[in-house]
């Protein structure tokens, strides 16, 4: 229940950051900026943050290469579904939503990795404190 809770988050920011439909902050930011500057500035900061938080904590658990990796496997299993002809590429929204939902899974699983790992090894992760 907990990766979905992080992957489900992690879809959240990514899509109200952009997405094929109207209702995303890129568009929204672009459309209205000039009206409502400090409202935009608020909203992007706020979504700053979240990326910050998800980014550096897949970048700590499983690092560049565990980031690439992750996104092979999607790409990968995209293919897969493409070559049997379950998917189909041709729809441009389809492919960003399939963009959006592979980058949420590689931040998901990053932010989960920690986690997933103590339950495989039953060590515990411990973060460098300053004396």
């Amino acid at each position: 229940m907990g990766f979905l809770v992080r992957w489900v988050f992690a879809l959240v920011l990514v899509a109200a950051t952009f997405n094929p439909t109207a209702y995303n902050y890129t568009g929204w930011a672009l459309r209205n900026y000039d009206s409502q500057l400090p409202l935009t500035l608020l909203l992007g900061l706020l979504l700053l943050v979240g990326w910050i938080v998800y980014l550096r904590a897949t970048l700590r658990s499983i690092g560049a290469v565990g980031m690439v990796l992750i996104a092979a496997i999607v790409g990968t299993l995209l293919w897969v579904l493409y070559d049997y002809g379950v998917l189909d590429l041709d729809n441009p929204a389809l492919n960003t939503w399939l963009g959006i939902l592979a980058l949420s899974a590689v931040l998901g699983i990053g932010l989960s990795w920690s986690i997933v790992r103590r339950r495989l090894s039953g060590q515990a992760d411990v973060d460098d404190v300053d004396a």
